[in-house]
């Protein structure tokens, strides 16, 4: 553990209630993965905190998914002023003009047969492999496409919580 996440991680675990359900909330907005990783702080190391989020994240309901999934803009727009998604996103950030579009033109498709954003870890994935990924996953049932949406909101969070310890005290 680095002193930057030892430090990150102290500022996590000693902030009052309030402000710590603030910024699980900017990682995830689901209700009851937030009340279950504020109800076992303090935590000792990073990866008890990621251990704790995993297991929260296994324990949603397909509800808690969709409060989830309402926090995370569609791929390729970027909620404006969200430095977040806007680095999450940055693989479509470039791409071409035709690219956008059909990425549009496919997630249309994909919330009309599932009820919700196409949700994938975008971080390090160019527009063409987020292209791909949606293309594949409009075909699963909706059983798979919530396990696959649980398992790519985990690494999300994952990521997000990793920031969030890296902040210094």
């Amino acid at each position: 553990m680095t002193s930057t996440s030892a430090s990150g991680l102290a500022r996590f675990n000693t902030l009052e209630e309030s402000a710590a359900r603030a910024e699980l909330h900017e990682a995830c907005a689901s209700t009851a993965w937030a009340r279950h990783l504020l109800a076992a702080r303090p935590y000792a190391t990073p990866e008890d905190l990621y251990a704790a989020s995993d297991a929260a994240m296994a324990a949603l309901t397909a509800d808690d998914l969709a409060e989830a999934m309402a926090g995370h803009p569609p791929i390729g727009r970027p909620k404006p002023g969200d430095p977040t998604s806007s680095r999450e996103q940055a693989g479509m950030a470039g791409a071409a003009e035709e690219l956008k579009a059909e990425m549009l033109e496919l997630n249309l498709a994909y919330q009309d047969r599932f009820g919700h954003v196409f949700l994938i870890c975008a971080t390090g994935r160019t527009g063409e492999q987020m292209r791909d990924a949606v293309k594949e996953r409009i075909g699963n049932s909706p059983e798979q496409e919530r396990e696959i949406v649980r398992t790519e909101l985990g690494k999300i969070n994952r990521i997000r919580l990793t920031r969030l310890v890296e902040q210094d005290a």
